[in-house]
């Protein structure tokens, strides 16, 4: 081999690869303390846009999950209201019995029409309420989107509740002035009417319950997925790490010694 001072072609060769072995390092450093094996697109160009889909997928699970316990919360809370109107039903019609009693004076009859009036009252309260702004009750129905691409829904039924067939309107009317104005069989199937309601309501609400339990595992096997793209195996690269660590320092030492090897063409010349 020729002994030339111009060209250290030793020292060429020792400063690239050390370059190469100092860039992987600080690539194993910049993962290990992001946690990410894709620091920067040039990574894994392709598996970025496939896990930024996935995240973006998983997100809207979550937040589709979240519309969906808002929507059980309206249920639960239309439910509750039923219950009440359930148990005001059942007083009218012990009231209604009372009623028929023929030893009963004219000024006990009067008590029990003011009662029923007040309890009529009360339906119609019950009829008014409402979950942050939205009516409970009604003809509308509510859609309710159980998937984060929307394309499955849950329907939420609009439940008339003065509907006079099928509510409790033939106890609310304009006609249902006293208990001598209704008849006990008008009572029953209003009973029967808020029993089905909620029979409704429970159906609703176990469909909704699994539908975002489904949503809960969708959302972690998505999250899981995006891991396997994005995340660092902290074993593996901290291995990767320590070799790299030792390139270096051992690059450097060899890149010293090939500078030092020019110096035997001046021992030629001294």
């Amino acid at each position: 081999m020729a002994v030339v001072i111009n060209t250290n072609y030793s020292a060429t060769v020792a400063s690239n690869n050390l370059a190469v072995s100092n860039n992987m390092l600080q690539r194993s450093l910049n993962r290990l303390s992001s946690g990410s094996k894709i620091v920067n697109p040039s990574d894994d160009a392709g598996g970025l846009a496939v896990a930024t889909k996935l995240s973006a997928a998983a997100r809207r699970q979550g937040a589709t999950a979240s519309n969906i316990g808002n929507s059980v919360s309206f249920l639960q809370t239309q439910d509750g209201a039923l219950k009440v109107a359930s148990k005001v039903l059942d007083r009218m019609s012990e009231l209604k019995t009372l009623y028929n009693d023929p030893t009963k004076s004219p000024s006990d009859l009067a008590n029990y029409d003011s009662e029923f009036t007040e309890l009529q009252t009360q339906l119609t309260d019950i009829n008014g309420e409402t979950f942050n702004s939205v009516a409970l009750f009604g003809s509308a129905d509510l859609t309710v989107s159980v998937t984060e691409d929307g394309g499955t829904s849950v329907t939420v039924q609009g439940r008339d509740f003065t509907n006079s067939t099928s509510g409790v309107g033939a106890l609310t009317g304009t006609g249902a002035t006293s208990l001598a104005a209704v008849t006990l069989s008008d009572i029953t199937t209003a009973i029967e009417n808020v029993a089905t309601f909620r029979a409704q309501n429970g159906a609703e609400q176990s469909h909704l319950g699994f539908a975002a339990e489904l949503l809960t595992v969708n959302k972690a096997n998505l999250e899981a997925a995006t891991s396997r793209i994005t995340d660092v195996d902290v074993a593996e690269e901290s291995t990767q790490l320590a070799r790299w660590n030792i390139l270096v320092q051992s690059g450097t030492a060899m890149l010293s010694q090939a500078n030092q090897s020019a110096q035997s063409a001046l021992r030629l010349i001294s």
